[in-house]
């Protein structure tokens, strides 16, 4: 039975799962939640997750309630594309490289989710429907920083953690593919452009529903 997805199309953090498990070649059963009608705060999905947060996963009997610790268990539990062996690529049997791609995990979740992803809630989608102008100019500020921090990063390594692709990547990559529905401007970032284009080429790829245009 494939691994059940709770997810939403618009969802940065849900599109991440979404992303690897094709990259993965890994089949899941979605059930697409309402996230601006709150479904992901009723009782019913409330007793699934009780944090009442997207995107959570169900496999084996096993619940998973967030994008980082979907991501781990995805890489570490499956091979590559064509391969039998686990985990895949996108993690790693060595504590050390785990490490350096955890690193990156907590950027995502910290640097970016603050910045970029909450840039991109309030431009696009007027969410929260309370965002101020200076909750929108703090958001743009550390969106900046973390575009700075990543540049510097990737004007010397193809890649964030390791010398290849891994779950790092794949957790820092869409909302920054999408820093410019937060009117934040990847222009003055070559590195990281060209990073994004690696991701976008890597065997498995797919866009974000209903973003195509932004992600190409």
């Amino acid at each position: 039975m494939a691994p059940k997805l709770y997810t939403s199309k618009v969802s940065g953090n849900c599109y991440k799962v979404r992303l690897l498990a094709s990259l993965l070649n890994v089949p899941l059963e979605q059930v697409e939640i309402d996230f601006f009608n709150l479904q992901h705060r009723s009782p019913e999905f409330l007793a699934l997750n009780p944090r009442g947060e997207l995107p959570t996963l169900v496999d084996q009997g096993k619940i998973f309630n967030d994008s980082s610790a979907i991501l781990i268990y995805l890489a570490g539990t499956n091979p590559d594309r064509g391969s039998v062996a686990a985990p895949s690529s996108y993690w790693s049997a060595d504590v050390v490289d785990q490490a350096s791609i955890v690193d990156w995990l907590a950027f995502a979740g910290s640097w970016i989710h603050a910045g970029l992803s909450k840039a991109r809630a309030i431009v696009a989608f007027h969410w929260p429907p309370n965002a101020s102008e200076a909750d929108l100019t703090e958001a743009k500020k550390k969106g900046v920083k973390s575009l700075e921090i990543l540049e510097e990063r990737l004007a010397k390594e193809q890649w964030l953690a390791l010398s290849r692709p891994t779950i790092a990547d794949v957790a820092v990559f869409v909302y920054v593919a999408l820093a410019e529905m937060g009117n934040v401007p990847l222009a003055p970032y070559p590195a990281v452009r060209a990073w994004t284009d690696r991701i976008k080429g890597l065997p498995g790829f797919i866009p974000l529903d209903g973003l195509d245009k932004a992600l190409g």
